[in-house]
């Protein structure tokens, strides 16, 4: 191998190392705030680096990660006096070297949004090899499509002679004329002299005779589109075939129509079933004896259908006075009410059985040792960036008796379940309400430790 591409694999091995670092970096310092590619509680990180570098200000990005409220106290940045103001809450001083955060920078540089690759067609497909045609079949095949073709021929030139025979004789003529529609005909003839002289030229390559032996050809060479365009041939000389037959139809029917028999219009039996209407040669049966103004009236029976509708509404309209005035039955209403209620029963069933039932309204103060000490993990895992130990840093002091919106615990589970427009984000997201429970009672459970002074109203300790 060589030694340039030793010292590029190497160098590829370093990138991902750093960028691996930077990753695991962010994730514990930064992760709880900040979003690479979106705003959060702060700003978004994508191409912050270039911004400051743009600003002038590269050196002072350092000292803005360590701690922000020194650099904004000191006025020397425009960037920090430009994006104090973007959360309520103040950026935690970090604990980390320049050579720490230029590791979070480059991760947060090369950061890109895993995507799913779309399926890629395989391209190590082989076409397989050309097989040759098999020239003795196409001819047989050829033979049965000309015997075809020459019968199609002889039988446009039968009906074509016939056409004009029969429009020559003076039947037809004595018909034309009561009819009147000699531009009609002579159209009609145009296109049969038209068909009468087809012009067809096709060629197929016949083998070179040195090689017929040695090949064992047969004497004329059809390929597959040769059998294709004669096929399409006959189909056009079929369709010529048909239009002939319904042509030459016309014209004989034109001079002897046909005759129509008269069909007695029938009523069908379900008709009869749901109208029982009288047939109009039978309406004299019916008619009544008055009459007015020459008009005289039916006496149809009633529709059946509707005699059978009116019957149904009275048999329902009894079943449901019965039902519900006789027998009180349930209303629309009262039945939507019994099914919510008993919905709801299920539901709180469920969340007892899954000990998730617990909100703002029925949480209670838990101070068992296991409950407190799960807080207490929670609390490590989710708080400790803004509230350090519990004494307070970007967030007030936990342990003293001064707070925000008060030390019950069913305030603090509201409080870390919902957010605040302070800078204090939802857990509700992240946490379940047992877990939510738990780190609310911790909290509550800390001893006083000496930290940010005091913020909100003093209560005291219950």
């Amino acid at each position: 191998m060589k030694i340039s591409q030793l010292i590029l694999i190497a160098a590829l091995f370093v990138g991902s190392t750093v960028y691996s670092q930077g990753e695991a970096l962010f994730k514990a310092k930064c992760n709880t705030c900040h979003a690479v590619d979106k705003n959060s509680t702060g700003p978004l990180l994508k191409g912050v680096k270039a911004k400051w570098a743009d600003a002038g200000e590269s050196e002072m990005l350092y000292d803005w990660v360590k701690n922000s409220k020194n650099l904004i106290a000191s006025g020397k940045s425009k960037m920090a006096l430009a994006i104090k103001d973007f959360s309520g809450s103040e950026m935690a001083p970090q604990q980390a070297s320049n050579e720490e955060i230029d590791q979070i920078l480059e991760y947060i540089d090369g950061y890109v949004k895993v995507e799913t690759p779309p399926n890629i067609a395989d391209p190590s497909k082989q076409d397989s090899p050309e097989l040759l045609p098999d020239y003795k079949g196409n001819l047989t095949i050829f033979y049965a499509l000309l015997v075809l073709m020459i019968i199609l021929l002889f039988a446009i030139i039968l009906m074509s002679t016939s056409i004009l025979t029969f429009v020559k004789s003076d039947v037809f003529k004595r018909k034309l004329k009561e009819q009147e529609n000699l531009t009609k005909i002579l159209v009609l003839l145009i296109t049969v002299g038209a068909l009468l002289t087809p012009s067809i030229s096709y060629g197929m390559r016949t083998p070179d005779k040195t090689n017929l032996a040695e090949m064992e050809y047969p004497w004329l060479l059809v390929e597959k589109v040769d059998l294709f365009i004669l096929f399409s041939i006959n189909f056009v000389l079929l369709l010529v075939v048909l239009y002939l037959r319904g042509l030459f139809n016309n014209f004989f029917y034109m001079v002897y129509p046909r005759k129509v028999k008269a069909v007695k219009p029938k009523q069908s039996r379900v008709t009869k079933i749901l109208v029982d209407v009288v047939p109009i040669e039978e309406e004299s049966s019916i008619l009544m004896d008055h009459e007015y103004d020459g008009i005289r009236e039916l006496d149809n029976n009633l529709p059946p259908w509707w005699v059978w509708g009116f019957y149904m509404t009275i048999i329902f309209a009894f079943a449901y006075f019965t039902y519900y005035h006789v027998f009180n039955g349930d209303s629309q209403t009262t039945e939507y009410n019994r099914t919510m209620a008993k919905a709801k029963v299920e539901i709180d069933a469920y969340l007892k059985d899954a000990a998730m039932n617990v909100d703002e309204s029925n949480v209670t103060l838990l101070t068992e040792q296991a409950a407190l000490n799960s807080g207490k993990q929670l609390f490590e895992a989710n708080c400790t960036v803004c509230h350090k130990d519990g004494s307070g840093d970007i967030g007030p002091n936990l342990t003293d008796n001064f707070w925000l919106y008060g030390n019950d615990i069913k305030t603090v589970f509201g409080t870390i379940k919902n957010g605040t427009t302070n800078g204090m984000p939802e857990h509700a997201s992240k946490l379940n309400p047992v877990q939510l429970q738990e780190v609310a009672s911790y909290v509550l459970s800390l001893k006083y430790k000496p930290g940010k002074e005091p913020q909100g109203t003093e209560y005291l300790k219950k």
